[in-house]
């Protein structure tokens, strides 16, 4: 029986991904200015021309690259927030995120690379990603105060301290546990972390 070979047209959704994610990997591993919006356009199979179509300029492809992948990975992490079985249950979720986060590399490291020297990047990830989640795990965070799980302090800095340990976490296989660190030794560092997280470091006889 006769099959055509005829593919339809990526449509603009497909083709706006695609250029997103060669753009992550160039910035990733040249960095923002060392790549062109030639090298662009080649690594997404399209005609350069045709990034200015659903971008301004490279800088835009910058900040959505950005932008669009920590609301993904955050959103990620709030979800499993909301379905922790108890707020003690921080390991579980620790471990999870650090099993995955390290996927995430890329997007990391061009958002620590790229954001010192680009303040429209800097101010979208505070205003559209930062303020936004922070907001979420505060609540979270304010009604385990509440239920008297968690002590009375300020739920906005247990938020903050809670985030920025999952944004270490992205980088514990390469630079805190090593590239070829086994499930095992995972497991023990998300325990270590939700345990300073939870206890803090404080001997308990400590004067």
């Amino acid at each position: 029986m006769f099959r055509s070979s005829y593919q339809s047209p990526p449509t603009e959704t497909e083709t706006r991904s695609r250029i997103l994610k060669a753009a992550l990997r160039l910035f990733a591993r040249r960095g923002y200015d060392g790549t062109t919006t030639r090298d662009l356009a080649e690594a997404a199979g399209v005609a350069e021309g045709t990034l200015f179509r659903y971008f301004s300029n490279k800088k835009a492809i910058l900040i959505e690259v950005v932008s669009h992948g920590w609301v993904e990975l955050l959103t990620d992490l709030l979800t499993e927030l909301s379905e922790m079985g108890s707020y003690k249950a921080v390991a579980q979720v620790m471990r999870r995120r650090m099993l995955h986060l390290h996927q995430n590399a890329d997007l990391l490291r061009v958002c620590f690379m790229e954001a010192q020297f680009h303040p429209e990047l800097r101010d979208r990830i505070q205003s559209e990603v930062i303020n936004k989640m922070t907001d979420v795990t505060e609540v979270f965070f304010q009604t385990a105060m509440e239920q008297g799980i968690y002590r009375p302090m300020s739920p906005k800095t247990v938020a903050r301290v809670f985030l920025g340990m999952f944004t270490v976490a992205g980088f514990s296989q390469s630079t805190l546990t090593g590239d070829d660190s086994s499930p095992a030794e995972m497991q023990q560092m998300a325990e270590e972390m939700a345990d300073i997280f939870l206890n803090g470091v404080l001997a308990k006889d400590a004067e």
